[in-house]
């Protein structure tokens, strides 16, 4: 049984295919427009799919549309409504959108897909089931409760749930315009940074403040229950008026100035909003938890996560550490491209009645479930152009050839095995270096990622090694869980004197050594950290385990391949792109190594610096 899912036309399409209950492929459209968070139906993801399962239109079983557009147009009427003659600029802004090609999603469907004969069927999944449905059927639990947290969909902002063998039911929800997601997203905007792709920075942004507007906030912007339930003073807000997501009068007064201009300095102001709302969001996940096992999971000891909100990985390692649930498995992509997934995966379980076979970790695969390119083809495309290379004889050649180079602390472009599917690099779209460098996460945000210097690094460490690095009690291969570097790793920081002493210089301050892995160590001895292990990605662990052999060292940094702005690489042409554009020293690519010293002068016909829109 073949079931196509699908997500667009809002932000981070994405298809999936799923035969008879495994996920055979699954890939976000950005990766092949090249137009980050593309919301477009995604026509290029939907035929990579459909090729790597070798399937037709014809033999689909059912396309699954992971959201109910009637239940958003439902929200925007009411919402206009209740807005009155004030909602002019919401009505202008929604209009054209929603009444063009939102309603019509069956007939979009079957103009890229074509007929699907008479035993398909075009179907459609609420929001937050699809959400539900990508964290639970995937993860390695018999029966899990399950929370989901975004923006919004359709109504719902915040679901609770449980989930047993093939069968999922959401269970209570805080819905539209109370949303932690959108209050998340508010300040990010606040704070200067591109909503919805800039969140994550105010998330790297928090270890450098202190949470001294958490009381404010709390007291005038946003109610918590002791059950994780919130409720928003929508008076500080915009978003659901269709003005920009604040009222800028109101925040200028509690925060003692306006709005930060994007790309101008960041203050200790911006730090500090940044440690608060933070600290707010692991309140509201934590009590959610909390109240979610006391009410729903008796007996049960799982608990499974999507949405957006899910992606912040501080706030799950936090709830790691509660002990709230003895094991917690999050949707590598928690955000809406995950949503295609879990439309195909709930309607092959729920809609046509199937049953689970359970995984003895999870059926994520690694999340290694986009396109791959082997070296024939790559070897092609070089010769073609002339470009120099070498050619690896053995594996183990490879490994120990990039092990060294990485020893040499040379920063090197990893394109390997299949692209991965969520916004995380986990090895096969990376870029990886020595993390032994104080002077590497610098070098990296500036000469080669050419973004802001406060920004940290992710480790990656060798499963079996990850304890005698870092205080995480668990495996995190998807690098969706924050732990702390070991006490006996850290070298002496205060970070309040260093940013005085600095005068703001963030450059300075990343500079300065926290621990003897520097280069991904956060100012408060924090790192989000992917555990590797031989079964998920030996291409990988080979390399680490060489480097490890060298150099004594079983860590090193990973980032995503691609420049600030621009969508992770998807096949060759994209990573040759990269690697000459930026300050990458070797670019491997399979059993292909090409070093930047040997390669011609790059000439391209764009302007790549203005075509990537800063985020």
């Amino acid at each position: 049984m073949y079931i196509l899912g699908i997500s667009g036309l809002y932000h981070d399409s994405a298809a999936a295919l799923v035969c008879d209950g495994k996920i055979v492929a699954a890939a976000q459209e950005e990766r092949f427009t090249r137009i980050k968070h593309d919301a477009h139906m995604p026509v290029n993801a939907i035929k990579y799919c459909m090729e790597q399962g070798k399937v037709t239109a014809s033999e689909l079983d059912a396309v699954v549309y992971y959201d109910q557009p009637v239940l958003t147009l439902e929200r925007f009427l009411k919402n206009a409504l209740a807005l009155g003659d004030s909602a002019g600029s919401l009505v202008d802004r929604t209009y054209q959108s929603m009444f063009s090609h939102k309603l019509w999603i069956h007939k979009q469907i079957e103009e890229v897909i074509g007929s699907l004969g008479k035993h398909g069927k075009l179907l459609v999944s609420k929001h937050h089931i699809s959400h539900a449905a990508s964290a639970f059927y995937p993860s390695p639990y018999k029966e899990a409760v399950i929370i989901t947290v975004d923006g919004v969909g359709e109504w719902t902002t915040t679901a609770v749930g449980i989930g047993r063998n093939n069968h999922l039911e959401l269970c209570e929800e805080i819905c539209y315009p109370h949303s932690i997601g959108l209050l998340y997203s508010a300040f990010t905007y606040f704070c200067g940074f591109k909503v919805n792709s800039g969140d994550y920075k105010f998330m790297g942004l928090a270890p450098y403040g202190h949470p001294v507007y958490y009381d404010v906030i709390k007291e005038k912007m946003l109610d918590i229950k002791d059950d994780g339930s919130y409720r928003l003073n929508l008076s500080y807000f915009e978003f659901y008026s269709g003005g920009t997501m604040i009222n800028e009068e109101k925040f200028a007064e509690i925060f003692h100035g306006g709005r930060r201009k994007p790309e101008s300095k960041i203050t200790q102001r911006e730090m500090d909003i940044a440690a608060s709302v933070q600290l707010l969001t692991e309140e509201i996940i934590i009590s959610l938890a909390r109240y979610a096992k006391e009410k729903y999971g008796a007996g049960i000891n799982n608990l499974v996560i999507a949405g957006g909100v899910g992606l912040n990985c501080v706030a799950n390692g936090k709830l790691q550490k509660a002990g709230i649930f003895d094991d917690i498995w999050i949707q590598p992509a928690a955000g809406d491209a995950g949503g295609a997934l879990g439309a195909a995966l709930y309607a092959y379980y729920m809609y046509f009645g199937n049953g689970r076979v359970l995984e003895e970790t999870d059926s994520q695969q690694g999340s290694l479930l986009g396109p791959c390119f082997s070296t024939i083809e790559i070897k092609e495309y070089l010769d073609k152009l002339k470009i120099p290379y070498y050619m690896c004889k053995t594996p183990d050649e490879r490994s120990n050839i990039v092990a060294q180079l990485l020893a040499d602390e040379k920063i090197i472009g990893l394109f390997q095995g299949r692209m991965e599917f969520g916004p995380r690099a986990l090895g096969n779209r990376s870029i990886i270096a020595d993390c032994r460098s104080p002077y590497m996460q610098s070098r990296i945000n500036l000469k080669i990622k050419y973004r802001e210097s406060f920004r940290p690094f992710a480790p990656i460490v060798l499963s079996e090694k990850s304890k005698e690095y870092f205080d995480l009690p668990c495996d995190s291969p998807y690098m969706l869980k924050v732990g702390n570097v070991k006490e006996k790793r850290r070298l002496d920081f205060e970070l309040d004197k260093v940013l005085s002493e600095s005068c703001g210089d963030m450059l300075k301050v990343v500079s300065q050594p926290r621990s003897d892995i520097p280069a991904v160590t956060h100012v408060d001895y924090s790192a989000r950290i992917q555990t590797v292990d031989k079964q998920k990605n030996p291409g990988l662990y080979n390399i680490m385990e060489a480097y490890y052999e060298n150099t004594g060292c079983a860590v090193l940094v990973n980032t995503s391949f691609n420049v600030r702005g621009e969508p992770i690489v998807c096949d060759p042409v994209d990573a040759y792109k990269c690697f000459m554009r930026t300050d990458i020293d070797v670019l491997v690519l399979e059993d292909i190594i090409l070093y930047k010293e040997e390669q011609p002068v790059f000439e391209e016909n764009e302007n790549w610096r203005e075509k990537y829109a800063l985020d």
